[in-house]
């Protein structure tokens, strides 16, 4: 166990490039700061690769520490904890690596879905086809290509309070046949 002033030395001696007080460091501070990583990345090969980078950043980031400050441990920690969550945002922000990509759901439709599917839109064509043709236009260019009723009033030539007529009844002859 080393004390607060012991690292605020080594952390002093890095400072000024002494590679032996860098290796003192590790080894006495490198347990910490793997924890705290590995708490954040889930994921041992991604946490050693990250106190390694952690390592660098405080090797070449010593001149910065202010000794009788803050404690050299939660200067050291700070430095994996930020380091840590930088990784793991550019993990996501890359879609994530392989161990997240297993558990993605396939968006894809199954086969009972697609047969369903399938089953539906016949049912669907069928009972279109029950409908007047311009009607069936109506409610296709209104529900399925987001044309307003004032443009599909103006596309029949009749009068905007006809067309919402059209629709609701349309709709409805639609619902009852679904629904048989």
């Amino acid at each position: 166990m080393t004390t607060r002033q012991e690292i605020e030395t080594l952390i002093d001696k890095c400072a000024t490039g002494d590679r032996q007080a860098f290796s003192d460091l590790y080894r006495y501070t490198s347990a910490k700061l793997f924890g705290t990583a590995l708490r954040i990345l889930k994921s041992e090969a991604e946490t050693e690769e990250a106190v390694q980078e952690i390592y660098v950043k405080i090797w070449r980031n010593a001149d910065r520490y202010r000794a009788g400050g803050t404690s050299p441990m939660t200067w050291l920690i700070t430095i994996a904890r930020n380091h840590a969550i930088d990784r793991l945002r550019a993990r996501r922000a890359m879609g994530g690596g392989m161990d997240e990509a297993e558990a993605i759901a396939d968006a894809a439709p199954g086969p009972e879905a697609l047969a369903m599917a399938a089953s539906d839109r016949s049912r669907i064509v069928a009972c279109f086809a029950l409908l007047p043709l311009d009607r069936a236009e109506a409610v296709r260019r209104a529900y399925l290509e987001g044309e307003t009723y004032a443009d599909l009033a103006s596309r029949f030539e009749v009068p905007l309070n006809t067309m919402r007529t059209w629709l609701r009844r349309s709709l409805m002859k639609l619902k009852d046949c679904l629904s048989e």
